[in-house]
């Protein structure tokens, strides 16, 4: 019974945090939809999967500043540990794409105070200021709504969905990889690269990443 109990909190606790990062990648979506709006004057799309409105760098933030909310939301310095843990996130993400795949989705080396362009003072500031709004409004939320996600037909409805974004992201992926491996003029070695390279051509995935910067063609 007492086990029973516990794999039960331990599947409350993920459903929450899936729940986190599926609201912060789509939040994020939007926050980068609006800054193009408003910046260039036109729609341009900023997903970060090749399915749905997600920026998965925003949900990992947003748990990772839940997780940290307990610990620093009596802090006084609330503010200032958010801005080092977001510029952290953001520098990593960027580094790791680079590694990975050979691109980069932004370049703030025309910023002031940047760090190899992929972090700067002022985008510091803005992981500062959604590590308040985290702390002040989504975390009070989540606590408050959390009784419904113990529901059983709400999990159902969530791993389902997580399925999906599993395998979202496992395509995602693995269309960006083997981007890179064409762009290296390596041919297909597999069945699943060819199903790749027919479904997930470079005018796809270019048009899918518009904001992508490819290190390879320079």
């Amino acid at each position: 019974m007492k086990e029973k109990m516990e794999k039960e909190k331990i599947m409350n606790y993920f459903v929450k945090l899936f729940w986190i990062f599926m609201i912060g990648s789509f939040l994020g979506f939007v926050v980068e939809t609006m800054v193009v709006l408003i910046k260039e004057g036109h729609y341009e799309c900023r997903q970060g999967l090749l399915y749905g409105p997600f920026v998965q760098i925003y949900g990992i933030g947003a748990v990772v500043y839940y997780l940290f909310v307990p610990k620093i939301q009596k802090s006084k310095n609330v503010f200032l540990i958010c801005m080092l843990v977001g510029g952290i996130l953001e520098y990593l993400f960027s580094y790791i794409q680079e590694v990975l795949f050979g691109t980069i989705s932004w370049d703030y080396s025309n910023y002031f105070f940047n760090l190899n362009g992929r972090t700067s003072l002022l985008h510091c500031i803005y992981w500062g200021i959604a590590g308040i709004l985290v702390s002040k409004v989504l975390y009070p939320l989540v606590n408050r709504t959390e009784k419904y996600m113990k529901n059983k037909i709400f999990k159902q409805i969530t791993i389902v969905i997580a399925i999906f974004m599993i395998c979202n992201i496992t395509i995602s992926w693995s269309a960006a990889n083997r981007q890179e491996e064409r762009m290296k003029k390596i041919p297909p070695q597999t069945k699943f690269d060819y199903f790749l390279d027919e479904h997930y051509p470079n005018e796809i995935m270019d048009k899918i990443y518009a904001n992508k910067i490819n290190k390879l063609r320079k």
